[in-house]
């Protein structure tokens, strides 16, 4: 039996470190289209919501992996955000905060976003429209459904 001490918390610098990290050891969702594999981690945002007021607020990471061999761009994204009473909120857009990324056979591309709803819980599913370089050729990319559950809901509902 090893009496070693405890290793103390590991400290950082960086506040991005620190929360690329907390993101990190979340559970994962994820999806493989035609190649183009897409991971989604979503947190709690408690510093924005505000659940007296029905605002509850949540992040997401999601990392957009090209395992295919050829370069893809992605032009527009296309969200459903369903509430805990079903209600479907559908969201259309050019690229992803801001851009369009292109991304080459074995790289990848990730941003952070966010959501809002009115009530404790919810689900997030969408597609990403993605041009093949240089054919030109239109595809859809899933994004997998993911989980929006607060401290706030009573018992994890999805």
């Amino acid at each position: 039996m090893s009496s070693r001490p405890p290793m103390p918390p590991k400290l950082f610098t960086d506040p991005e470190a620190a929360l690329s990290e907390a993101i990190a050891s979340l559970p994962a969702y994820e999806d493989t289209t035609e190649g183009v594999r897409v991971i989604v981690r979503a947190f709690w945002l408690d510093d924005q919501s505000q659940p007296e007021e029905h605002n509850y607020c949540w992040g997401y990471r999601i990392r957009i992996e090209n395992h295919s061999d050829r370069t893809v761009q992605l032009l527009e994204r296309s969200w459903e955000i369903i509430d805990g009473l079903g209600h479907i909120d559908r969201v259309r857009g050019d690229g992803v905060i801001g851009e369009q990324p292109v991304i080459e056979a074995g790289s990848g591309f990730e941003y952070t976003s966010g959501a809002a709803l009115d009530t404790p819980s919810g689900i997030m599913r969408g597609l990403y429209r993605m041009i093949e370089e240089p054919t030109g050729r239109l595809f859809d990319v899933r994004i997998p459904p993911f989980s929006l559950d607060s401290p706030y809901q009573s018992g994890l509902v999805h």
